[in-house]
């Protein structure tokens, strides 16, 4: 019996320690889980540039050339790198966007929180069709000298930097829209890039207060408003920009299989993260989602990792349902998705503004597998907070209403600003909250002196 009773002990003891080594583990977890994740999805972008450039037989030299053709393209909406430059190049080039927001994150020493995450995915993303190295840099620049003028550092401006890296295209369509020669086109491209980073930062503070958080994506709402000014100043200089239609059919099974395996990974590392406790994502879904709401703070890394796959997983799932195409836009677009639902959407709240687009389909001209139409229910995401807050039937019309106005905005800038879908979902939000807010105020008025009597 004393042999037994020692046995209970040595087993009670080795089940602390295990339990102490565990909670340790998890502790040194804690402030770098966000970033070993970035890390990691650097490393399977790298992956897919790999598998791509075995799918379509081409080797180093081929992505090299790839890239040369990013960086030297019109970026216009909508340019698809898949189509343009290929697999491997697309990759490639989403690997150096991502990681220089993240050196940048890192030098500034920014903490990683739900706003990285969407910054970050949204970066990568638009990598696959619309940003390079290149063309962000001039507008990073100029946060950073707005930054500088204002006697702080860029880590301030970075969110809105990263994000304001949306009138990317801009940059390069000046080199080949104005008329004089190329080295001073190159000049004066520049120039614009830097004054377009200076400008975004207090032009997205006023813009913030007009759709009051209830679109997230506040600059590219800010970035179509000083989009459609720069492109009205060009064309009064007889200088006209045109969209572009640049896109690769197609659901590649290695795509469709490694989108549906990376949001798998994130869901278990974050259920591992919360030791299988589904406290936290409930809590989630429970949460309006209006900006700003950042679900890292609120209920924790591993909480918000399982949100962010789901809500990946569900995007990818429409479009395969819809029949759509996995080419770099919905690819980059799924990616926004999957950022942004550390910070506001969740799929309590973006299912009802997904199916107001699908809907909608059925009663106007449009097909669900138009590309317009496919960015346009992925991106709907940004207008989450409206069903969030106000329910389903508002998330419904809030969808019909985004795809509605989003077929006519691109038309407003030439496609040079790649948050056409933020733009919209802006103008949405600011006439369609307005009336939410009066017609609950009336509701819960008459309602409590219904209370009272």
């Amino acid at each position: 019996m004393n042999f037994s009773g020692a046995e209970e002990i040595d087993r009670e003891l080795m089940g602390k320690e295990v339990q102490m080594a565990d909670t340790t583990m998890r502790g040194k977890l804690e402030g770098i889980e966000l970033k070993m994740l970035c890390i990691f999805s650097m490393i399977l972008l790298l992956a897919a540039g790999v598998a791509g450039m075995v799918q379509e037989r081409e080797g180093i030299v081929g992505v090299i050339k790839g890239l040369w053709t990013i960086v030297v393209s019109r970026d216009a909406l909508i340019t698809d790198y898949f189509e343009l430059a290929g697999y491997g190049a697309s990759f490639m080039n989403a690997v150096l966007v991502m990681g220089i927001s993240i050196c940048l994150l890192y030098r500034e020493k920014v903490k990683f929180t739900g706003l990285t995450m969407a910054a970050i995915s949204i970066n990568a993303g638009y990598a696959l069709w619309g940003k390079n190295p290149v063309n962000i840099l001039p507008i990073l620049i100029g946060s950073s000298l707005y930054a500088k003028v204002h006697g702080s550092r860029l880590g301030r401006y970075l969110y809105t930097a990263m994000f304001g890296t949306s009138l990317a295209p801009l940059v390069t369509e000046l080199i080949y829209l104005l008329p004089f020669d190329r080295r001073i086109n190159l000049a004066i491209a520049t120039l614009t890039g830097i004054l377009i980073g200076f400008i975004l930062p207090v032009l997205s503070v006023h813009t913030a207060s007009m759709h009051k958080g209830f679109s997230l994506f506040n600059v590219g709402f800010s970035a179509g408003v000083l989009a459609f000014v720069m492109v009205c100043i060009l064309k009064s200089f007889g200088l006209e920009s045109e969209s572009v239609m640049i896109w690769r059919e197609g659901r590649p099974l290695w795509i469709v299989l490694g989108l549906y395996g990376y949001f798998l990974l994130t869901f278990l590392f974050g259920l591992y993260l919360t030791k299988g406790n589904l406290t936290g994502i409930r809590k989630i879904w429970k949460h309006p989602g209006r900006a700003v709401a950042d679900f890292i703070l609120m209920e924790g890394v591993g909480s918000t990792l399982m949100n962010m796959a789901l809500v990946g997983a569900v995007c990818e799932t429409y479009i395969l349902l819809v029949g759509g195409d996995l080419s770099g836009p919905v690819v980059g677009a799924i990616l926004t998705a999957y950022g942004f639902a550390a910070f506001g959407a969740h799929v309590k709240n973006y299912l009802p503004v997904l199916c107001g687009v699908f809907l909608s389909t059925f009663l106007n001209q449009f097909t669900p597998t138009m590309p317009g139409l496919q960015l346009a229910a992925i991106f709907a995401v940004g207008l989450a907070p409206i069903a969030g807050r106000f329910g389903v039937l508002a998330g419904i019309v809030a969808g019909m209403l985004h795809v509605a106005i989003v077929t006519c905005t691109s038309q407003m800038y030439g496609g040079l600003n790649l948050y056409n879908n933020g733009f919209s979902a802006g103008w949405v939000a600011i006439i369609m909250v307005p009336g939410l807010e009066s017609f609950m105020l009336e509701y819960k008025g008459r309602k409590r002196k219904s209370e009272n009597v």
